[in-house]
């Protein structure tokens, strides 16, 4: 059973890509596609699909419930859909913030944003293994190499979302405050 996980989940820098490819690109992508389709009320959830979204991916990466994952083609799957279900709905209460509830999605940007590098800090710069070693990774050394390089994917790629996010929403308040300023 846990080779055939292994096989499913992969080291975790190569898990990692699949969290980032479905959380900061395939989840806004999607939503964004179908922002004119969303209910407009989906912005008065934005701090609660914040922090479904941070909950989620900081429960997952804890060493028993990733180890879980990493072991159990189940737990796996499950990691990865709630991870992306929660990442959708993050975006979606993102894509649909009016102009006047954009300070919010700056702040639920600027939140998860942080801590999904904070973890991925925490991973880049631990000198010991955080997780069991699976499958074909013998020993210590290549294990902490693989976290490492799970923390620099999150560190290299998860940020360009969340800022190109951002800068969209900030330009786009701003241009709402210089409107106002002219009246």
């Amino acid at each position: 059973m846990e080779m055939q996980a292994h096989a499913m989940m992969g080291t975790i820098d190569a898990m990692m890509l699949w969290h980032i490819a479905l959380m900061n690109a395939l989840a806004p992508a999607i939503a964004y596609s179908l922002r004119t389709r969303l209910p407009a009320s989906l912005e008065t959830s934005i701090f609660l699909a914040t922090a479904l979204q941070i909950g989620l991916l900081w429960g997952w990466h804890s060493p028993a419930a990733l180890e879980a994952a990493m072991q159990y083609p189940v737990a796996g799957i499950a990691m990865h859909i709630s991870l992306f279900l929660s990442a959708l709905w993050f975006w979606g209460a993102v894509v649909t913030t009016s102009e006047r509830g954009s300070w919010r999605a700056l702040v639920a940007l600027l939140l998860t944003g942080k801590l999904f590098c904070l973890l991925g800090a925490l991973l880049v710069f631990s000198n010991s293994s955080l997780y069991p070693a699976h499958g074909s990774i013998a020993s210590l050394d290549a294990a902490v190499a693989h976290q490492q390089r799970a923390g620099l994917l999150m560190l290299a790629l998860c940020p360009l979302t969340y800022v190109a996010a951002g800068i969209v929403l900030s330009i786009r308040w701003f241009r709402r405050l210089a409107r106002q300023q002219l009246v």
